[in-house]
């Protein structure tokens, strides 16, 4: 993969923008890749150019990248004020919920949909998903739809007031559970030790809901990343993004073996025969 500066916009010329129609609601999504789905949502403010980095890691995996737009400026780096104004509008918008647990954000169906579409579009055993922050526990609420098969929370950080809330419905939540056990299943889930959004409640209550299917993993503090882009620098000052702004690129580095556990967990469950 190509080096590039990540404190500079990121063009996403390697990626296909897709005007994709689903359940009524068209979304852009940045296409990249070949092999079995993964789709890479987003976390706040956007698809800055550490996201972008981290669907180009799961592309040159062997996977065709699925980067749905949900909210901010495609390929901007995340800067204080504008991330702000994103934050703000999608706590209001009508697509998310971001307050109070015991119910999945609506647009969870609209990615359900990109799912299936993604699993008709390039074949394979399954999709995988990958959330992070805003939008970390949607891939749970995903796995309603069979065609998802390996779910990844990072980060997941709503509902923002309850730190042991779980952004899905109860039916849901067990349905979930059902499948895992049915189907021999397992969610990964990832979080800083001093994480100030997602907190050790957050994965104490999926341990509880999901049990030994619920694989959380949590990382030192100290392997955290500290040049972050200006809108971390002031909102998020504390270690959060696993994969994505405070990642480490160098072996033996925590984040990074997080991130190729997560592209060794996608090749084992969306590759199998």
């Amino acid at each position: 993969m190509a080096v590039r500066d990540l404190k500079q916009d990121d063009a996403l010329d390697d990626f296909t923008p897709r005007a994709i129609t689903l359940n009524g609601a068209t979304k852009t999504v940045h296409v990249a890749g070949a092999g079995p789905a993964v789709i890479v949502m987003t976390e706040m403010p956007g698809i800055s150019p550490h996201v972008a980095r981290f669907a180009r890691w799961v592309r040159d995996a062997g996977f065709t990248v699925y980067l749905p737009s949900l909210f901010g400026r495609d390929g901007a780096v995340p800067m204080a004020e504008e991330g702000v104004a994103v934050f703000q509008r999608a706590c209001i918008s009508a697509e998310f919920r971001a307050l109070g647990g015991g119910g999945s954000s609506p647009v969870t169906q609209w990615l359900m949909a990109l799912a299936r579409t993604a699993h008709e579009e390039c074949g394979g055993a399954g999709v995988g998903a990958i959330g992070m922050c805003f939008t970390g526990n949607f891939a749970l609420t995903m796995m309603l739809e069979p065609a998802v098969l390996a779910p990844v929370l990072s980060q997941p950080s709503l509902p923002l007031d309850e730190p042991a809330g779980l952004e899905i419905a109860a039916d849901e939540l067990a349905a979930v559970r059902a499948r895992l056990e049915r189907e021999d299943l397992t969610v990964l889930a990832y979080r800083f030790a001093g994480d100030r959004i997602c907190r050790a409640e957050r994965f104490a209550a999926y341990t509880e809901a999901l049990g030994d299917r619920f694989i959380g993993r949590v990382l030192p503090d100290e392997a955290a990343n500290s040049d972050v882009a200006p809108f971390f620098a002031r909102h998020v000052n504390y270690p959060h993004s696993v994969v994505t702004q405070h990642l480490i690129d160098a072996a033996g580095e925590p984040t990074v073996a997080a991130r190729d556990e997560i592209l060794a967990f996608f090749a084992r469950r969306l590759t199998a025969a």
